[in-house]
């Protein structure tokens, strides 16, 4: 994306004490743009966890941008009980992007230009920790970046800016994500001289409006062959690259990662069951039609174009006719 503003006019006041908040790779690139323009105290995020079998520690995106630049990081385990550290700061600006924890008042009412939000919706639309995700599983053709001020509420504060972007046909949640994290770094870019000089908007959210982004759940993840074959499209692509669609084959977990669909209808078969082997997928008979999957992946195993997929499974059975769950 082009910038459309003029990054030398932007207010850097050198004593501005600010405090980020915030953890995944959305978030770093979000700081990441800050750190150009503004001095940053200190960095708040979630503790480190292990990964795999291994044990592995891994920082978060967030930390890690923050020792690149020797910030002081904080990690509470809870940040409810736990924010004498930050409270100690005195910081004038909180700025949280997908932290991962509710915030408390104390420190909400603590900063003396309050605590703003980076959030990836056009608020009152799909408040809550998956908004990316909801945002093609619901088929929308649009969404965008909300800068607001926080309160007590999930994602109920005051709106201070709003910039919108399409969603494309092809679009997924990865592509989609890297869209919102640039739009998010350039809007709050825009946004904070106005928020530091006192001159920045303040509008109330239509709660009446509200829809929800909740985040992703175990059941949103199957694909249920009976829902029509746009939905199930927009399910693939919506939890493409994390945490993947899934059916069953074989009592095997099946993850989806690529699909398209067709014009064919199938009415003498099953829901789920398998119509054809194409030369670049697997075709499943759907309720209004056909979906092709394109890639999938066995668990423990590598992603894989489906047609290349079928033809290996089929070594021991065709697939023709068997059903997917």
């Amino acid at each position: 994306m082009e910038d459309n503003f003029n990054l030398e006019d932007l207010h850097v006041e050198k004593e501005l004490k600010i405090v980020y908040m915030g953890t995944p790779e959305f978030s770093a690139t979000v700081l990441k743009g800050v750190l150009e323009h503004y001095k940053v105290r200190a960095v708040v995020t979630q503790p480190d966890r292990k990964v795999g079998r291994s044990g592995k520690i891994v920082y978060s995106p967030v930390k890690q941008v923050a020792l690149d630049h020797t910030i002081l990081v904080l990690q509470p385990e809870r940040i409810r009980t736990d924010i004498e550290q930050v409270m100690e700061l005195r910081p004038d600006l909180i700025i949280t992007c997908a932290y991962g924890q509710i915030i408390p008042k104390g420190l909400l009412e603590l900063p003396r230009l309050g605590c703003i939000n980076v959030h990836a919706s056009l608020l009152p639309k799909l408040r809550g920790g998956a908004p990316i995700h909801r945002a093609i599983l619901n088929g929308e053709k649009e969404t965008g970046i909300t800068i607001m001020y926080m309160n007590e509420q999930m994602d109920e504060g005051d709106m201070i800016a709003q910039e919108k972007v399409e969603i494309t046909d092809t679009d997924t949640a990865e592509t989609l994500h890297d869209k919102l994290s640039v739009l998010g770094r350039d809007l709050l870019l825009k946004t904070l001289p106005s928020i530091l000089d006192g001159t920045n908007g303040r509008i109330p959210q239509d709660h009446e409006k509200a829809t929800y982004g909740y985040v992703i759940e175990r059941e949103d993840e199957h694909l249920n062959f009976s829902k029509n074959k746009r939905q199930l499209y927009n399910q693939i692509r919506g939890l493409n690259s994390w945490p993947g669609a899934y059916c069953m084959l074989d009592g095997n977990v099946l993850k989806v990662w690529e699909s398209y669909t067709t014009d064919r209808v199938f009415s003498t078969l099953m829901d789920g069951q398998i119509t054809a082997i194409y030369k670049d997928g697997i075709g499943v008979k759907v309720s209004n039609g056909e979906i092709v999957l394109k890639t999938v992946q066995f668990a423990g195993k590598k992603r894989m174009n489906a047609a290349d997929f079928a033809r290996g499974y089929s070594n021991k059975a065709s697939m023709i006719g068997k059903v997917l769950s």
